[in-house]
């Protein structure tokens, strides 16, 4: 079975969204944790939550995916926004706990200047101080395309993150189709080279989730332009391999394609008819 979702928003709750999802055939989803600009978080209904459990349970769900906002930034050089970077993360992995066992993503951040290692001991640094040893949600750094100063386009930066966080059995990765395509890693053309090196440098254990979108951009553009799936530079019959892949087709795939619920449901049907 394939396991796919979409991004839904979360502003009626945990028990709606995993209504959404059914209704579009889906057996997983993302969300955000909160605006996606940042600011404070919906209060939590506990009762909410359990039906979202008990309803994972029942339907077989995939784990889910929660996203950091965008405006979070773990290196930035300024001490109020890195300030931002840990209440946010460390609120969002306690909110997790409601909904255990999941799954939590961040983008690493942009060193603004600072440099790539200033950046990566940043990263590493606000992860230790927020996570603990009882945590269930397993933190996913998610692979970036390259654009500006940001830390985490290429698997050697992942890597090095990893390695500096003390409770790293609650590290993984997220890939992004997107990203890594637009960042130099041509999954169209050479999908086993990516994913060898992938596991040579982070470990496809570690490996926990794929962002599954079109690029608008050409193969090592270093943008960051979403396409609907078939319509981009990847192409459909990339897809195809990825989402058979022996590494990859048992994984939960999230789109984060430019779509309304109609249009995610369309592309879950198109590569459900696509998965042998």
């Amino acid at each position: 079975m394939l396991n796919i979702g979409c991004h839904l928003s979360s502003s009626k709750g945990f028990y709606h969204m995993g209504c959404e999802a059914l209704s579009i055939d889906a057996n997983t989803f993302q969300f955000f944790t909160r605006n996606p600009r940042g600011g404070s978080a919906k209060e939590i209904d506990p009762d909410d939550a359990q039906k979202l459990n008990d309803l994972i349970k029942e339907k077989n769900f995939a784990k889910i995916l929660a996203h950091a906002p965008y405006t979070l930034n773990a290196c930035a050089e300024k001490e109020y926004i890195r300030e931002f970077a840990y209440n946010t993360m460390l609120d969002d992995l306690k909110r997790m706990d409601f909904v255990p066992g999941n799954l939590y993503n961040f983008h690493p951040g942009s060193h603004v200047g600072q440099g790539i290692e200033k950046g990566i001991e940043m990263i590493s640094q606000l992860l230790n101080s927020i996570m603990w040893k009882e945590q269930t949600t397993t933190v996913l750094l998610e692979t970036m395309s390259g654009k500006g100063s940001e830390v985490g386009s290429k698997f050697e930066e992942l890597r090095e993150i990893i390695d500096r966080v003390e409770l790293d059995d609650k590290m993984g990765v997220c890939l992004d189709t997107c990203h890594v395509y637009d960042g130099g890693y041509d999954i169209v053309a050479d999908l086993d080279g990516v994913l060898t090196q992938f596991d040579k440098i982070i470990g496809l254990d570690r490996l926990k989730a794929i962002h599954i979108n079109d690029s608008k951009n050409p193969f090592a553009s270093h943008k960051d332009r979403h396409e609907k799936i078939g319509e981009g530079s990847i192409g459909a019959q990339a897809f195809e391999r990825i989402i058979n892949h022996p590494a990859l087709r048992h994984l939960p795939f999230y789109l984060e394609t430019p779509n309304e619920l109609d249009g995610y449901a369309r592309e879950i049907a198109f590569l459900k008819s696509l998965y042998k």
